[in-house]
């Protein structure tokens, strides 16, 4: 078994359990990617079994922490499994699910998706990469299914020296448009080319959650930014459904994508809703988010709801200074153009912006705007996107639901 030893030092984070060894920490040591290397402190003391990637700035990525531990086809078929039956513990209202959620499950680099009867997983790091036929068979064990798709085409492989991988792993010619179900409402997508996996799961809670301030406030303006294929929208008009509101209503929906926004329409009437029937004003706007908010103020509109879910501005803290720029904008634009008492749902995903930096900059937007708000709600991802304790870089997506003060 091939050896790597850290620097005085740098055994640390591995001795909390963190999963990452970055090249820096690195004394002397090598292995073929993907490969299991035996780590030890600068002392030779056994530290964990993990997986070399050569090409990435995170040289190795923890398997085990106990020496005895053999890293075979049974291990990782074990860890799948656990991966699988601890969604059981979390009640999800989706048939859209996170099996597996990188190195909170035990798996640095892969993360798969249930769709239905279909698994859609990303292998993306050296360590998966290598297992991947391991992999694949353990997760239709796992959860009795046939299907499995691949969308290995995150940036993220590019950092393990690895080419973008895509199609069927198990199952061929199968249909890739999909519909699920998620909370009292349907939603469409296509794991062939959606983003991700092929739809946002991670958001699964905050729009239950709109949906529940859509009936309780019975919104009258909506605006949704960075809409993707409207699931805030749909969300909105089943709150607003359940509080016989959805008369009068008008949503605005904004996106870059007309394939997107094309779905997004869909979604309406997936769900039988028609604006025409039903007394409402749905519109969908295939343009910039920063134009439109600028747009918008300049022609006196507001809205008494709105969201903001772009995408990541910032994938590494060395981009955080950039998007901050960028997050300030959006969110200064959208609490001028939000009504008094109206609410904003505001959202990063990117993991080099934390918590902390993400509600000052929402702060510093509300100064700049010269608008004051009350921070009713926290949000963030569904429970089975978990961070865990030993890995605090997996809560990637925050959010908050900011009130604007009344006048």
């Amino acid at each position: 078994m091939k050896t790597l030893r850290l620097k005085p030092g740098k055994e640390r984070s591995l001795q909390r359990r963190h999963p990452w060894v970055f090249e820096s920490a690195i004394a002397r040591g090598g292995a073929d990617a993907g490969e299991t290397v035996r780590i030890e402190s600068h002392d030779g003391a056994f530290l964990a079994w993990a997986a070399f990637s050569p090409d990435s700035k995170i040289r190795a990525r923890a398997w085990s922490f106990v020496e005895t531990q053999r890293i075979d086809a049974a291990f990782l078929a074990s860890v799948v499994a656990r991966a699988v039956a601890a969604r059981g513990l979390f009640e999800l209202q989706s048939d859209g699910v996170r099996l597996v959620h990188g190195e909170a499950d035990g798996l640095p680099g892969l993360i798969v998706d249930r769709y239905g009867d279909t698994l859609v997983a990303q292998f993306l790091s050296a360590g998966v990469e290598r297992w991947k036929a391991v992999l694949a068979d353990a997760l239709l064990k796992a959860t009795g299914l046939s299907k499995l798709y691949e969308r290995s085409d995150a940036s993220g492989r590019e950092r393990e020296g690895l080419k973008p991988v895509t199609g069927w792993l198990r199952g061929q010619d199968e249909a890739t448009e999909i519909v699920i179900r998620e909370h009292d409402w349907k939603l469409s997508l296509d794991i062939a080319t959606g983003h991700k996996t092929g739809f946002y799961l991670d958001q699964r809670d905050s729009r239950r959650r709109f949906a529940e301030m859509a009936r309780h406030r019975r919104f009258r303006r909506v605006l949704n930014c960075f809409c993707y294929t409207g699931g805030f929208t749909v969300a909105a008009l089943a709150g607003l459904k359940a509080a016989d509101a959805v008369k009068g209503a008008s949503l605005v929906s904004v996106d870059s994508s007309l394939p997107a926004l094309e779905r997004a329409r869909g979604h309406l009437a997936l769900n039988g809703f028609d604006a025409a029937a039903d007394g409402f004003e749905a519109e969908f706007l295939d343009a910039n988010v920063n134009t439109v908010l600028r747009e918008f103020l300049d022609q006196g509109r507001s809205f008494d709801a709105i969201v903001l879910d772009p995408p990541k501005f910032a994938p590494t803290v060395a981009h955080a200074e950039r998007a901050a720029r960028a997050y300030k904008d959006i969110n200064r634009l959208a609490l001028k153009l939000l009504e008094p008492g109206g609410v904003l749902l505001t959202f990063s995903c990117s993991g080099g912006v934390g918590a902390d930096l993400f509600h000052k900059i929402v702060a510093s937007a509300g100064l700049d705007a010269g608008v004051d708000g009350y921070i009713t709600e926290r949000l963030g991802a569904a429970p089975d996107h978990p961070m865990t304790i030993e890995f605090p870089e997996g809560e990637y997506l925050k959010g908050l639901a900011v009130v604007r003060k009344p006048a």
